[in-house]
């Protein structure tokens, strides 16, 4: 068997989002259909349109040793936070340092820090900068830190594809193990942008719920009432394997990464094509080896948009078909952005494990035109030998995964 067709295994899971401090309590939060949106309470929401946002339940700078969580912008936090739990829950691999990498893709890295270091500089001048500022503020953070954390010497890589990054850190710890230049990969996305100007910018574009006095109900995935998405900031990060490589060491394996597809639309920096989506979930198939019959859960991007909910139901009716369970965690921790794809990754790792489906939140009346088998109500008891899990960007990127039983 050649490098390329060796089989990739999952075998460590972290997280940290607005439901829980881990992957644990964040899967629990999903099973259980709450709600992590909550209003933002500092005054410098006070005058804003958006009000609501998916806040981190554990705040990471509790959890890291102090002098270290100073020098670091959250989304890097975060995203230490998440891989140590992978890590662990991996068992720790005894792997050399040059065949152990590092893929942690972001949207935005430390925007937070450089809004708020330009504010400081305006308000206060030169001296007042936090000499930490370009290392906090730059993109490619949250994997360096981990790859430093855990010395890891295979590479250290950093998609920035927006709301489509986790999913492609994924696909590109697969591209690593599969091409023959790592064993093990430790992959995902981190954001954390709760800020008054990403708020604005989404507010006037008409992209963000305004149901200020609603959080909890205002993130509606596929719902004729949906009004737009909720910003929400978290991380997930999983631990990639060479399937013999976690046998050798009797690594428990909680699926397999059977295929990934990655595509560009060309069409328009914010509006998503259909095409685009339908080719990356058609390339997850073929890598995979599998038919759209043998799919039987889909993790939707669903973010809540009016547009973006019926494109993507439009794709999985044309590339999947209308069989799949499909489900929507947006509707409880709101969207991620750069982690969106590796929260919803581990979101269809662990129904293949655990064998069943969370239920989307606040789905009332599905959107007639959506054709889809969207699990509502309670969580649905199934044992998925297939799942895809979708994530889509601005600028037209699109990444779907396939995840199998082991």
């Amino acid at each position: 068997m050649s490098a390329y067709n060796d089989q990739v295994v999952v075998t460590g899971l972290g997280a940290t989002t607005p439901l829980g401090g881990d992957a644990a309590s964040t899967w629990d939060g999903m099973l259980a259909g709450r709600s992590g949106i909550s209003a933002i309470e500092e005054e410098w929401a006070a005058g804003l349109p958006v009000r609501i946002a998916g806040r981190l339940a554990v705040d990471p700078a509790g959890v890291l040793d102090r002098v270290q969580a100073r020098r670091m912008d959250r989304c890097e936090q975060i995203a230490l936070v998440a891989a140590r739990e992978a890590w662990a829950h991996a068992g720790a691999p005894d792997v050399e340092p040059e065949r152990l990498a590092v893929v942690i893709g972001t949207g935005t890295g430390g925007a937070a820090t450089l809004l708020a270091q330009d504010d400081i500089l305006e308000a206060s001048g030169v001296r007042r900068v936090s000499p930490h500022t370009v290392p906090m503020l730059m993109a490619n953070g949250p994997a360096a830190w981990v790859s430093i954390d855990l010395g890891a010497l295979g590479g250290a890589h950093t998609p920035v594809s927006a709301c489509a990054s986790g999913a492609e850190a994924i696909a590109q710890g697969l591209d690593l193990i599969r091409l023959g230049r790592a064993d093990v990969v430790v992959a995902g996305g981190a954001e954390a942008c709760v800020h008054p100007l990403p708020l604005a910018g989404f507010s006037q574009a008409k992209a963000h719920s305004t149901r200020n006095d609603e959080p909890e109900l205002a993130s509606r995935p596929f719902d004729t009432d949906r009004d737009g998405f909720i910003i929400g900031e978290g991380a997930a990060v999983v631990v990639l394997e060479r399937a013999e490589f976690a046998a050798a060491r009797s690594a428990r394996v909680h699926a397999a990464l059977a295929g990934a597809g990655v595509t560009s639309d060309a069409h328009h920096i914010t509006a998503a094509h259909p095409a685009g989506q339908v080719r990356a979930m058609r390339l997850a198939l073929a890598a995979a080896g599998l038919a759209p019959e043998a799919i039987e859960h889909i993790h939707a991007h669903a973010t809540s948009t009016q547009l973006g909910d019926l494109v993507e139901a439009e794709s999985i009716t044309e590339a999947i078909g209308v069989h799949p369970a499909v489900t929507a965690t947006k509707s409880m921790t709101g969207h991620l952005f750069g982690a969106a794809g590796a929260v919803g990754a581990m979101a269809a790792i662990l129904a293949v494990r655990d064998g069943v489906i969370p239920a989307t939140r606040n789905l009332d009346t599905l959107d007639p035109r959506v054709k889809l088998d969207v699990v509502t109500g309670e969580p649905r008891r199934a044992a998925p030998a297939a799942a895809l899990a979708n994530a889509f960007g601005f600028g037209g990127h699109n990444a779907s995964l396939v995840f199998t039983a082991p």
